[in-house]
């Protein structure tokens, strides 16, 4: 080419690439497995793929299998290795860990409170007999992630069972209450 002559343009980039993913931090990607793991109760693959294929597209679902694929191969449970492969693969180590802490970290301090609240309280039977119902009732409202009916779950057993306000009196309020938040929830959805 002669010293004289115009620069060659450089190639316009192509638009159909696809760009590269988001890069999540450390504290993002703690967050993101910490959502996962108290979001899946019995099982946090469905929401790991959900949230990381589908809601912060931080991988394709080729790569995500690829990814979970690999992990099956590595010693120990599944979604752990992959919280470890996949914060690795971001942020090296740290975010190795920083996901690996997200995932099993709430779980296991919810574990611990309840451990110790048990281990202080557990021999009184009328106590004992309580949170059994208390967890039966909760199972369905987290099943379905229903914030208001787990707030009103819990006034009600703070109020009965720490306060020791009369549990007919909490009822004439909480039963109107949890009927009307019920009613005004489906009429939101109708809409």
């Amino acid at each position: 080419m002669p010293p004289d002559s115009p620069p060659v343009a450089a190639p316009a980039p192509d638009a159909s690439a696809p760009s590269p993913p988001h890069q999540p931090g450390l504290l993002e990607l703690f967050l993101a497995f910490a959502k996962m793991s108290l979001a899946g109760f019995g099982g946090v693959l469905v929401w790991a793929r959900r949230a990381i294929v589908e809601q912060h597209r931080w991988m394709t679902a080729e790569e995500f299998n690829e990814t979970f694929a690999l992990c099956h191969f590595l010693p120990g449970p599944n979604i752990v290795n992959l919280s470890v492969v996949f914060g690795s693969r971001f942020r090296g180590i740290a975010g190795g860990l920083a996901a690996f802490a997200g995932l099993v970290g709430p779980p296991m301090v919810i574990a611990t409170i309840l451990a110790a609240l048990y281990a202080r309280y557990g021999d009184i039977d009328v106590l004992r007999r309580t949170l059994a119902v208390v967890f039966k009732m909760m199972m369905p409202l987290l099943k379905r992630r229903d914030v208001t009916g787990l707030v009103i779950l819990a006034a009600v057993f703070v109020a009965i069972g720490l306060i020791r306000w009369p549990l007919q009196i909490v009822l004439l309020v909480a039963i109107p209450l949890s009927i009307a938040t019920t009613v005004l929830a489906r009429r939101m959805v109708r809409a």
